[in-house]
């Protein structure tokens, strides 16, 4: 197929594109190289994927309509993986505009070129952290989730909410993804891993926000979920075909919402451990107070994505964490 995906210099862009390449698809890969965090990382995540003939890159913002355009003419994509947003739960308390260009213009100018090209499935990212002030658990697709606790979070579901609208009003098969807290190789500096396993290795105490024998998060090795996500680039929505009575399907439009996580939370106490084991260091730990937004659980029901592609994230957090840690001491030496 031609895949087209944006955010392929990005953290799960990146493993996306690669697994998609070694399947044997032709990828275009399209980011705008925006400084959130290092650019460098993402440079050298291009350089592995630029080792492929099947992989063309495209730096555009998405609030870049003309060059978004020409992109997705070039490519010609039967079908599409939204991955690029600015991301992070934090820095929306920072910088709120930053997530209004992207994730809200941004997205509409996808949902536009997709219309446009009249694409076979359009695929976009969403997040957990829609759920917000919803104290059910686990989280279910079908649960209500009207409260969101940060403009990050708001700006997701908005996301979702205008995909609806397009795959109901031009009949445009949509599939949302939920991510739940994703880690391993490759990924952000901006992250609890990374955060931690610099802070550990260097010797420097850790920043700890919130209890963390009271924190649960539901960790996903990244390789889980770009498994989950080549299962679902298939399986385009159908309206009025539900696989079961969990099915987020619309009753008007092919579009659908999948959770992709593990389904067994962890305490954040628990990620600590593993990374001191990897690293053969023990924590020093700074208490700090829960930052505004942020929840004590996140808990993923993954009974839908089961029932769709047979499948659901399984790697255990020790092994993932070894293997990030394997990796951040190899691209952080010398």
């Amino acid at each position: 197929m031609r895949i087209l995906v944006t955010g392929a210099a990005g953290f799960i862009g990146f493993h996306l594109c690669r697994r998609l390449l070694a399947d044997g698809q032709e990828v275009t890969g399209v980011d705008g190289l925006t400084a959130y965090y290092d650019p460098a990382l993402k440079d050298a995540r291009l350089a592995q994927l630029r080792l492929h003939n099947r992989f063309n890159f495209e730096q555009v913002m998405l609030e870049d309509m003309p060059g978004m355009t020409a992109a997705f003419e070039r490519a010609s994509p039967e079908a599409v993986v939204h991955l690029a947003a600015q991301a992070g739960v934090r820095y929306s308390l920072e910088n709120p505009r930053a997530y209004v260009d992207a994730n809200l213009v941004g997205a509409f100018n996808v949902l536009e070129l997709a219309r446009s090209a009249a694409i076979g499935h359009l695929l976009l990212a969403s997040t957990s952290s829609i759920y917000g002030a919803s104290e059910k658990r686990p989280f279910e697709e079908l649960d209500r989730a009207d409260h969101p606790l940060t403009l990050y979070a708001a700006s997701k579901k908005s996301g979702e909410l205008m995909s609806h609208a397009y795959s109901h009003l031009w009949d445009l098969p949509t599939t949302a993804f939920r991510f739940f807290t994703v880690y391993g190789p490759w990924g952000r500096p901006d992250m609890a891993p990374w955060r931690f396993a610099e802070a550990i290795d260097a010797g420097h105490p850790i920043e700890v926000y919130g209890d963390s024998e009271e924190i649960w998060r539901d960790f996903t090795y990244v390789d889980d979920l770009v498994e989950a996500i080549v299962r679902l680039i298939p399986l385009a929505p159908v309206k009025g075909a539900p696989v079961g009575p969990m099915d987020s399907l619309s009753p008007v439009a092919p579009w659908r919402v999948v959770n992709i996580g593990r389904g067994e939370p962890v305490r954040l106490t628990d990620l600590i451990a593993a990374i001191e084991t990897s690293l053969g260091k023990t924590a020093e730990r700074r208490q700090l107070p829960m930052q505004a937004g942020d929840v004590p659980l996140t808990f993923a029901g993954a009974e839908l994505l089961q029932a769709l592609t047979g499948y659901r994230p399984a790697t255990p957090l020790v092994d993932g964490v070894a293997a990030f840690c394997e990796w951040y001491r190899g691209y952080r030496s010398p």
